[in-house]
């Protein structure tokens, strides 16, 4: 079976076609928000029944998952969620800043009028979903986050949709939910509002719009790297606590 794969970047929610992406789709979004811990087991007689799919499908479902490192297998000792450390995160910070920036600047090289159009739109619905993240309440920042999060990586999918590789994107959407682990963590830990990030995504917007390849650039590889600043101020220790 043949799936196109599902990490590049996709500015809207896929829709599965078969039951094996259903429960792959299903399955990678609870990996990514907490729900299945890093380090745990995944054991398919208890997964399936939550997933409603034969246990044929869900292995093939978390072969998937293999492929995009977010579950590993060791010979006939089952699946288990990737863990995650400030040393895992770091790497996936450097290879995203490297990938990316090259990635923007060929988007901004060859992007037409509708990139320009799709950039403009991306940042008007995120900074809509920032305006409700920032009057939620505290203790119910989880209510509007899943939002921001599909409104941030729309903006960020945006930003390089002109890039004529898909190779260069498919790389960098494994990167982007693999990061997307560790913001999840932070926005649970982390009590405070020091940073502005509607700030940094108008600035991002801007130079884009504006064709300023060396700033865009620059302001990109600084919004990535201060998203490892903030997470690695966190115990090592909150990476591997179960979720709620």
């Amino acid at each position: 079976m043949h799936l196109v794969p599902q990490s590049s970047f996709v500015p809207k929610t896929p829709v599965p076609k078969t039951l094996v992406e259903g429960a792959y789709l299903a399955l990678r979004r609870d990996i990514i928000n907490g729900v299945h811990s890093p380090s745990t087991k995944l054991r398919v007689e208890h997964l399936k029944d939550r997933y409603n799919v034969g246990a044929g499908t869900l292995r093939e479902a978390l072969a998937l998952l293999v492929a995009d490192s977010l579950v590993f297998t060791q010979g006939q000792k089952g699946f288990t969620v990737s863990p995650m450390s400030l040393a895992d995160f770091l790497d996936i910070t450097e290879m995203r800043v490297m990938l990316e920036m090259e990635a923007l600047s060929q988007s901004m090289t060859y992007g037409n009028d509708k990139w320009e159009a799709d950039v403009i739109a991306a940042y008007h619905r995120l900074t809509l979903a920032e305006k409700k993240l920032g009057k939620t309440a505290d203790g119910q920042e989880d209510s509007f986050f899943h939002e921001w999060e599909q409104r941030n990586e729309e903006f960020h999918s945006a930003l390089v949709s002109a890039c004529p590789s898909k190779w260069l994107l498919q790389f960098i959407g494994i990167l982007y939910h693999h990061s997307e682990r560790y913001r999840r963590i932070a926005m649970r830990f982390r009590k405070d509002n020091a940073r502005d990030v509607h700030a940094e995504h108008e600035a991002l917007k801007s130079a884009a719009l504006n064709r300023d390849i060396k700033l865009c650039t620059r302001l990109l590889g600084q919004h990535i790297k201060l998203t490892y600043s903030l997470v690695s101020k966190l115990p090592e220790g909150i990476f591997n606590q179960q979720a709620d």
